[in-house]
């Protein structure tokens, strides 16, 4: 694998990189993702599609750029360099490969224009209370009932449901033989009779996941994709996009340039923590671990390049990932010290997110508290160093 940057190269790094110059919202800048509505979010990912640049992995036949995988990364490191939000994974990242991997023609038809334009917003029913990382526990029932299947169940941790317009979900339709059995994915209009959404405020304060509760939801038998009972198939596929996407090796190094910043200023005593040798050395421990995690990743994406989709390695990916993106958070809340601490309690915030110090504490506090999650979305770490030990090792 040549990772070295060809002239090519480099003319497309500078011409995504005035491309996001120009043209990203300037009310975005800096913009805090709790603060985002519905309009903000998809903002950019509108602009992305008139350029025809939202979905550089798929295919060029259903809307991709056609780009190499080194201009993929190029991309990445561009638009994390520059703070942009990224379009939202469930559409792109997730479920559009999907759909043009396994959905029918009438299926490609409606939901790839409606991802790409972002005139359709998805989010993701797979979690139940009772099915997190071992999801084929799931219990939300779907039972044919002539041209409809009649939904009943309860789906947990459904990230901007309260915005979505579908959602597409795992249920099950059989009961014989092993618990991945029986699960189909199904396609579901959140305006749909029956559904309700409910939200979860975190201990970040932020309204970011909800419940979805589905009673006696009619959907139409013509948006199950693939098979009946052949969902697990599926899941698994989309679970390796999603690993993949969760690694965020680009927006990881921004975050430890970050880090350095507020590491070279001055403390009480005058002298900057980065001078620090054992603070210093954990930056290098992390600058390391995120260089070989990578090139892993360039790896990954170089086998995508000739069609083959993200194997076991994504399971690597997502756990040295997220490792990493919660050792950044750790390490910038020693930094910041105790002006990381909580402040003035605020209803609709929480209490972690006003600082009582220099600006860059701000939002310090509420980005660790959120970031405890990672290694637990998309599968567990735990689950995922199970993947590997039986899919890589052997074992």
């Amino acid at each position: 694998m040549d990772v070295d940057f060809t002239n090519e190269d480099q003319a497309f790094r500078a011409e995504a990189r005035k491309f996001i110059e120009e043209n990203y919202p300037k009310h975005l800048i800096g913009a805090d993702r709790g603060d985002l509505s519905k309009e903000d979010f998809l903002a950019w990912h509108k602009i992305l599609a008139e350029k025809g640049w939202v979905a550089p992995s798929w295919p060029e036949e259903f809307g991709g750029t056609g780009w190499s995988v080194t201009q993929k990364y190029i991309w990445n490191e561009e638009s994390a360099a520059f703070g942009t939000i990224p379009p939202l994974p469930f559409g792109v990242a997730m479920l559009g490969p999907v759909i043009y991997t396994f959905g029918n023609q009438a299926q490609k038809d409606w939901v790839l224009p409606g991802i790409k334009s972002g005139e359709t917003w998805w989010c993701q029913g797979y979690s139940e209370p009772g099915a997190g990382s071992d999801l084929a526990g799931l219990k939300t029932r779907a039972v044919r009932d002539g041209d409809d299947y009649i939904v009943n169940g309860h789906k947990i941790w459904t990230t901007l449901a309260q915005h979505a317009d579908w959602m597409f979900c795992l249920v099950r339709t059989g009961t014989e033989g092993k618990p991945q059995a029986g699960i189909s994915f199904l396609l579901i209009d959140m305006n749909t009779p029956g559904i309700t959404v409910r939200p979860i405020i975190t201990i970040d304060g932020g309204h970011e996941v909800n419940e979805v509760f589905l009673e006696d939801v009619r959907v139409p038998a013509e948006h199950l994709v693939g098979e009946e009972d052949k969902g697990w198939t599926i899941a698994k596929f989309l679970l390796g996009n999603e690993r993949s996407g969760i690694a965020g090796v680009a927006r990881s190094k921004k975050a430890i340039d970050r880090l350095r910043e507020i590491a070279r200023g001055e403390l009480e005593d005058g002298a900057p923590l980065l001078e620090s040798a054992s603070f210093a050395r954990k930056i290098s421990e992390l600058e390391i671990d995120l260089t070989a995690l990578e090139y892993t990743e360039l790896r990954t994406l170089a086998s995508e390049s000739k069609g083959q989709g993200p194997g076991p390695e994504s399971s690597i990916l997502k756990i040295k990932g997220t490792e990493i993106q919660q050792r950044i958070t750790e390490l910038t809340m020693e930094a910041v010290g105790n002006y990381a601490s909580p402040w003035v309690p605020q209803l609709d915030r929480g209490d972690n997110y006003l600082s009582i110090g220099p600006d860059h504490a701000e939002g310090v506090s509420q980005t660790y508290f959120n970031t405890r999650k990672t290694s637990i979305y998309g599968g567990s770490n735990e689950i995922q160093r199970n993947i590997i030990a039986k899919m890589v090792l052997g074992l």
